[in-house]
């Protein structure tokens, strides 16, 4: 593992008056940053009365270790969630997506949570089984994320990665700020996700998790989300009308709903 990095980016949205429920921290997926639960998400939790807080990992938007982020794994993720968690005021709940889902997948695995939600998780069979797929129906999108340069981002790019990040209806002005959010990835935390490293459940799981899907996912599918459910031992939530990026869809508030829903019955 690398040493802790300190110098983490954290936004958040806190509630305008005194609220006895517990702090959310949400993790951002891969290629792209905390900015993403900025739109939406922390402001619609933060007036409901959950202090809501959203990391940037090393390497990602504005947090240390840029430098090194090519050889940043998941455990190294895992790092900087806890470092960020043990300076709140109490343990929060997390919210993960996609690759952040996994790495709070590993916290899960190997030591006491608070409560999970893992929302367009990863499968237990890793990366590689969704590249496979992904190579065989849209070798379009593959050949590109395999030499994305955020640095050369031109219009026939981001025309050909759109479908799958984000449904058609998303506002321009999102999509445009998530153009200057998106970054490279670390290759060594593609390939822990390759090999997805998935550690076996406790033999008496003891904190809740909660799984969602978005219905119109072509990274993370409903069957993908299914699979993750199963492997945690609940039932996935599948989202209609969305896709990867749920969190910025013209519908998030139906996943917020799902989400605050689920996180009321176990703060």
């Amino acid at each position: 593992m690398l040493p802790p990095e300190t110098r983490l980016e954290v936004i958040s949205q806190l509630p305008k008056r005194a609220s006895r429920k517990p702090p959310l921290l949400f993790v951002h997926g891969g290629y792209c940053d905390a900015w993403c639960w900025s739109p939406y998400f922390l402001s619609w939790f933060a007036g409901r009365g959950w202090p809501s807080y959203a990391l940037s990992l090393r390497g990602h938007g504005s947090s240390g270790g840029l430098s090194s982020l090519f050889v940043a794994g998941l455990d190294d993720f895992v790092a900087d969630i806890e470092h960020v968690a043990g300076q709140m005021s109490a343990p929060p709940m997390l919210i993960g997506h996609s690759m952040g889902a996994s790495v709070i997948e590993r916290m899960l695995a190997t030591r006491p949570v608070r409560a999970a939600a893992l929302l367009a998780p990863v499968p237990p069979a890793g990366l590689f089984s969704v590249a496979a797929r992904l190579a065989a129906a849209h070798p379009d999108y593959v050949s590109h994320l395999a030499q994305f340069d955020p640095s050369q981002l031109t219009d026939g790019l981001l025309a050909t990665l759109r479908p799958f990040y984000f449904s058609a209806g998303v506002p321009r002005a999102i999509l445009a700020e998530a153009q200057r959010h998106m970054q490279v990835e670390s290759p060594r935390a593609l390939m822990d996700l390759s090999l997805r490293l998935h550690m076996a459940l406790p033999e008496r799981p003891t904190s809740p998790v909660l799984v969602l899907g978005a219905h119109d996912d072509r990274i993370c599918t409903p069957a993908d989300a299914h699979a993750t459910a199963h492997h945690h031992g609940v039932e996935a939530a599948i989202l209609p009308g969305m896709a990867h990026m749920l969190m910025l869809e013209p519908e998030w508030e139906t996943a917020a709903e799902a989400l605050a829903e689920w996180l009321a019955l176990h703060k």
